[in-house]
């Protein structure tokens, strides 16, 4: 008996820290939308966001987590992320979104010119285990967005090192540790990580991230856990400035 509830203090206690670290993000599963808008839509879209559909989000129960431009936006977009209580209230969430008698207002005043989306592109995510255990980081200048295409069975590879390296290695370099998350493929595949990384502004980032490269730390942590092979097969890195109304910065 005393066993059983010396584990459930450690559990109780556990947790609390977890929610006390994490306590902006309410959410255990979340959507990565990426926008293109249509030509010379994009500030209306951004308005609409801002003025409507944030707080609609939020009355369909939705959590606003961040809000980002491309610090280049070649492609004319605007990428947000979403958090929901569970994966089986999302669609739940969208349906009473999409039917609610603002959103429709909200959106046929702001289309009497032409449609603003063109296209939209979804990741849905969970939390990363054991990687949001950092306290929160101050705000940034520039948060990059990296994912990382591993290696057959290399998932727990990946966790681990950043775990136990590669998130003190970015501290060290003055990088900041955001939100990590793993993708849920709806195809079945294997899961990415996906994670944020911020810096005061993008210069401090450069040199950040090339001195964490150079890291001898680093080089024998990499080493040490591709002994019995590679793990990532990929990266892709896209750095944003958040918006002014983005609840995370």
């Amino acid at each position: 008996m005393k066993n059983l509830l010396l584990c459930l203090t450690v559990f109780l206690l556990s947790f609390t820290a977890f929610a006390q670290q994490n306590s902006d993000m309410k959410s255990t599963y979340s959507e990565v939308r990426k926008y293109y808008a249509n030509d010379g839509k994009l500030q209306d879209l951004l308005n609409r966001f801002q003025n409507h559909t944030m707080k609609l989000f939020e009355k369909a129960g939705m959590e606003n987590i961040a809000y980002f431009l491309p610090a280049e936006n070649t492609d004319n977009s605007m990428t947000y992320i979403l958090g929901y209580p569970d994966e089986k209230s999302r669609d739940r969430m969208w349906a009473d979104f999409g039917n609610d008698p603002d959103w429709k207002k909200a959106k046929a005043d702001s289309e009497v010119n032409g449609g603003l989306v063109k296209s939209v592109d979804q990741t849905f995510m969970v939390l990363a285990p054991h990687l949001n255990d950092n306290p929160k980081p101050m705000p940034s200048g520039v948060i990059q967005m990296r994912t990382y295409t591993l290696l057959d069975g290399k998932v727990p590879n990946i966790q681990a090192r950043f775990r136990d390296h590669t998130q003190a290695l970015f501290e060290k370099q003055g990088l900041r540790n955001y939100t990590y998350w793993m993708t849920v493929p709806k195809d079945g595949s294997q899961p990415k990580l996906l994670y944020l990384l911020g810096a005061k502004d993008q210069a401090s980032f450069d040199a950040g991230f090339a001195a964490f490269l150079k890291d001898p730390e680093w080089i024998k942590a990499r080493d040490a856990s591709e002994a019995s092979g590679k793990i990532v097969e990929k990266v892709d890195a896209t750095m944003f400035k958040t918006l002014p109304f983005s609840p995370l910065k």
